[in-house]
């Protein structure tokens, strides 16, 4: 049975799409009006230069940084609900002897995890430090999700292989996935928001 919270960011989720799909077509009209009656500094999408601009750099314009984020830290969500660790977040949630020697081995690969890190930005001159030895901006700062998304995503597999959550490698497949499938709709609101944000800067830049 669905939850109220997960309902609800469903229904928030389809309305905020519905406005983005609106708002861009407002935009277009808009911009199509102010560049008829000879605005200066507004580009109409309904233009020669607008449609190509439009149809020809959609794939420039999704292309970026962020869905490559999103799309990582999907992943890393994915994998830590399938892997058992939710779970004992609860606090009658009986652990077997298995779960205790997984979550002991899984806390035991973070701390390792951590000390590469630290290792590789926290010395003199370390690799992910910038040429001037700042750690912001300096290829750390630039990696900071996928390292995150990283993290979780490696213990949260260590942990549902050791407590039997995850067995077969199909099943890794699955849990690395499964953020991916649920978060979809979020996909669907990112194309429609940087779309409607680069479409304000080709019209008003």
């Amino acid at each position: 049975m669905k939850t109220d919270s997960s309902i609800f960011s469903k229904r928030f989720l389809a309305l905020s799409v519905l406005v983005l799909f609106l708002a861009e077509l407002v935009l277009i009209l808009l911009s199509w009006i102010l560049s008829a009656t000879g605005m200066e500094g507004v580009r109409s999408l309904l233009s020669s230069e607008g449609i190509r601009w439009f149809v020809g750099g959609f794939t420039d314009i999704v292309d970026s940084t962020l869905l490559v984020w999103l799309i990582i830290l999907l992943i890393a969500l994915g994998a830590f609900q399938k892997s058992g660790l939710p779970s004992l977040m609860h606090a009658n949630n009986q652990m077997t002897y298995r779960e205790k020697t997984a979550l002991r081995v899984s806390i035991a690969l973070f701390v390792v995890y951590v000390a590469v890190i630290l290792l590789l930005t926290a010395i003199p001159h370390a690799i992910l430090l910038s040429a001037t030895g700042s750690l912001f901006p300096s290829p750390f700062s630039r990696s900071i999700i996928p390292l995150t998304a990283f993290g979780i995503s490696m213990v949260s597999v260590v942990y549902g292989m050791m407590s039997g959550r995850l067995i077969a490698l199909t099943d890794v497949l699955d849990a690395l996935s499964h953020g991916i499938g649920k978060g979809a709709p979020v996909f669907v609101l990112y194309i429609l928001m940087i779309q409607f944000v680069r479409s304000m800067w080709f019209v008003f830049a």
